[in-house]
């Protein structure tokens, strides 16, 4: 008897938060419809503005998702990315929300997307495009200080959030709050110091009590403690160079993998991040960094045996 071949459907990824939504929501005790209230985004704004890129109009993809409003401001990063849609900037902003609450900081959770690759663009371009997009937000009513308060996300920093101050500015400059229309701005434009490192700090302190756990660690061979554990890191961007700078420094613990846009390193004995970084500001990548070999693809790293 002939098999019957099964079609691979590939994960979407709302449908894995909901599919988790919905695993916890039994144990909650709530009416379903309230349940119902809770999982879905209350408001979703799609967009698509001309840009003029050189000497052509370009049309840029965009969103905003307000997941929940049962606490005001909504909150939640941009992130410029090719890869971009409607369904992951909707369980991103669903997984705001649900951070918010899990720690009782009294936001509703959003999200914020553009569909581009930053890297094809000058930093001009980039301007534009980000001008652009924030307008689009203030004339929906998407963004304010009591409304709905963007941050920095894959692709985007300090920078675009000072684009995005300037340009709420234009339209909003009577309102005494304007400046906390956005976070992650700059220091010099009311912005925190610290603000920067602060997620990859936050991962570097979750792996640290994690770590603690002495039965724990003994189930999967491990021993306590961040020192000389061995570490894979995908991606050299604000959280992932932040994480693995600081378990290197204060962890004393070893960075033997690291893979970025360009593809992946390994050193068994450990690759010293600050000197990687400055390699890949001189020479644009972190191929042919000296102290590592080059691994066959990006995905590599994923494979690479380590503790971490």
């Amino acid at each position: 008897m002939a098999k019957r071949k099964t079609k691979k459907v590939e994960a979407n990824f709302l449908d894995s938060v909901n599919r988790n939504f919905e695993k916890a929501a039994l144990h909650s005790g709530l009416p379903k419809g309230l349940l119902e209230q809770i999982r879905v985004c209350n408001s979703v704004y799609q967009i698509r503005f001309p840009v003029k890129i050189g000497g052509e109009y370009q049309v840029i993809e965009a969103y905003r998702v307000q997941h929940s409003h049962h606490r005001l401001p909504t909150k939640g990063g941009i992130r410029y990315s090719s890869k971009v849609n409607q369904d992951e900037v909707m369980a991103l902003a669903s997984l705001m929300t649900y951070k918010c609450a899990l720690v009782d900081v009294p936001f509703g959770g959003a999200k914020g997307g553009v569909k581009i690759s930053p890297r094809e663009y000058s930093t001009t371009q980039l301007r534009a495009i980000t001008r652009r997009y924030t307008a689009e937000l203030v004339r929906k009513n998407f963004i304010g200080p009591g409304i709905d308060v963007p941050a920095p996300d894959y692709g985007t920093g300090s920078r675009e959030m000072a684009w995005i101050l300037d340009t709420y500015l234009t339209f909003k400059g009577s309102d005494i709050d304007a400046a906390g229309c956005v976070t992650g701005k700059p220091v010099s434009q009311n912005g925190i110091r610290g603000r920067t490192e602060a997620t990859g700090r936050g991962v570097y302190y979750a792996l640290v009590e994690v770590l603690r756990h002495k039965k724990d660690m003994e189930l999967i061979g491990l021993s306590t403690g961040m020192e000389g554990k061995t570490i894979a890191v995908q991606g050299l961007g604000n959280v992932g160079y932040y994480a693995a700078k600081i378990c290197q420094e204060e962890g004393d613990a070893k960075i033997i993998a690291v893979a970025e846009y360009e593809g992946a390193i390994y050193n068994k004995n450990g690759i010293n991040v600050e000197k990687l970084i400055k390699h890949r500001k001189k020479t644009g990548s972190i191929m042919d960094f000296p102290d590592a070999k080059k691994l066959k693809n990006r995905k590599a790293v994923l494979e690479v045996d380590c503790d971490i």
